[in-house]
């Protein structure tokens, strides 16, 4: 089941990205459904994964990837998105 059950925000996750970090490849899975009944998801905040390629990353240590895709969706952590998990890479 990949049901996306925020379209609304998994767009604006998808806008924050694109603009932060231009990528060459975007993928965002809501993964929310495995956590129902979590305390995060019962503020309604979702759970997601990243999959993301981008020229930003060429050179950077997998920590400093993970905070350029924080940084980018700063807006969104917390009052959004309860928990985030990130696969960054630079093109091959």
């Amino acid at each position: 089941m990949n049901e996306i059950l925020n379209p609304v925000r998994v767009a604006r996750m998808r806008e924050l990205l694109e603009t932060a970090l231009t990528p060459s490849a975007l993928s965002i899975i809501d993964d929310s459904h495995h956590h129902v009944g979590h305390a995060g998801a019962a503020g309604g905040a979702g759970h997601y994964t990243v999959r993301i390629v981008a020229e930003a990353f060429r050179g950077k240590r997998p920590l400093a990837c993970h905070q350029l895709v924080y940084a980018a969706l700063a807006e969104l952590m917390g009052p959004e998105i309860h928990a985030l998990s990130i696969q960054a890479k630079a093109p091959d």
